[in-house]
């Protein structure tokens, strides 16, 4: 799968920019905020309809205008596809070949992307809601029925607090009703802990391997914390457990007036053997974990796809020597469209730079 043009109206600092990408590696070079991080997004976006740098949509309009549109034109195994999204203020309409897609789900799954950018140590060193919101985002494209399940848990979730805070507040508690609304929450439940577990032993099976690659160190693996045993995939123990531990937590969530189990108390953490990264390791080990991550995903991809996802790598290569530069461009095969943003078309080998496709960008504009 490659990106072979996009089209960005009235987003960020752009007001009409047009770009055909090789299918190769693509090289964004400029001075900073001059907008090479804003055109990266804006493939982030159409791709996934939000953006990795801000949960409002309204702060990626530009300045004055009403409405950001993009478009972009996608290659998958020789067959093309337009994509386009306009967005408002007071809405967001995602259209593939001119034919409007109404769910998120049905879309994102089309237009597959990666992204690495500083900010992602966050996943490292951040709350355990950065960690889900990526997981989440991360299984969506993979599977288009997942965002469908978690939203349906999200929503259940949502009317089991409240009907626990009337509860707290001096209804009648019935436990009758508590037990239906946990019986569905558990149902989602096992789906969203199931995917989870596979999605995170695919990373463990590609990952190590990578991070040695990079880092030049053995041992590294994600664990997945959860409030149950995922020793196996088994659904049915999976449930038995899940409502055994609800029904002992029945008098706490009345008391407390929330629901106090399930996916939405997940997390996992990035290991160097019994080192745990984030509270021991360096920023240089944190953010090989990351990149480790995110270039197993090409491979999840490639194998569970069949296609690979467009690899979007914003100011990366100013923060590794040339041994770590050397050793992560090793995954950047012909097969996949690299776009990379830098400052300094210094930090590339003459060799990266031959087959690369250049794009020089200044206050908004391609010069």
């Amino acid at each position: 799968m490659f990106l072979k043009s996009i089209s960005v109206v009235n987003f960020r600092n752009y007001s009409d920019l047009n770009i055909e990408f090789g299918s190769n590696i693509n090289i964004i070079y400029g001075d900073n905020a001059q907008g090479k991080t804003n055109l990266l997004e804006s493939i982030y976006f159409l791709a996934l309809t939000k953006s990795h740098r801000s949960f409002i949509d309204d702060n990626l309009i530009m300045s004055g205008e009403k409405i950001a549109k993009i478009s972009g034109c996608i290659n998958n195994n020789d067959i093309s596809k337009n994509f386009k999204i306009v967005l408002s203020s007071a809405s967001k309409k995602m259209f593939i070949d001119d034919v409007i897609y109404k769910k998120v789900s049905d879309y994102i799954s089309n237009m597959n992307v990666i992204i690495f950018y500083p900010e992602d140590l966050e996943l490292v060193k951040g709350g355990p809601m950065v960690r889900r919101r990526y997981i989440n985002l991360e299984l969506g494209q993979l599977y288009s029925g997942y965002i469908d399940i978690f939203s349906d848990y999200k929503k259940l979730i949502k009317i089991k607090n409240n009907y626990l805070k009337g509860v707290k507040a001096g209804a009648r508690f019935d436990e009758s009703y508590y037990a239906v609304l946990n019986d569905y929450i558990i149902k989602k439940s096992v789906l969203i802990y199931v995917m989870r577990k596979k999605f995170i032993d695919k990373i463990n099976f590609y990952a190590p391997r990578i991070f040695y690659d990079l880092s030049g160190m053995n041992g590294f693996s994600i664990k997945y914390k959860t409030s149950i045993s995922l020793v196996d995939t088994d659904r049915e123990r999976i449930i038995d457990e899940l409502k055994c531990l609800s029904f002992d937590l029945m008098s706490d969530e009345i008391k407390m007036g929330k629901n106090l189990l399930g996916p939405n108390f997940d997390d996992f953490e990035f290991y160097i053997d019994d080192m745990n990264i984030k509270k021991f390791g360096s920023q240089g080990q944190q953010r090989m974990a990351v990149l480790a991550v995110k270039l197993s995903e090409i491979e999840i991809f490639k194998h569970y796809l069949g296609t690979s996802p467009i690899l979007l790598l914003d100011d990366v290569f100013s923060e590794l020597d040339n041994f770590k530069r050397n050793n992560l461009l090793k995954y950047v095969d012909s097969s996949v469209q690299t776009i990379i943003t830098s400052t300094d078309l210094s930090n590339f080998d003459s060799s990266i730079i031959s087959r690369a496709r250049l794009f020089e960008i200044k206050n908004g504009n391609i010069l």
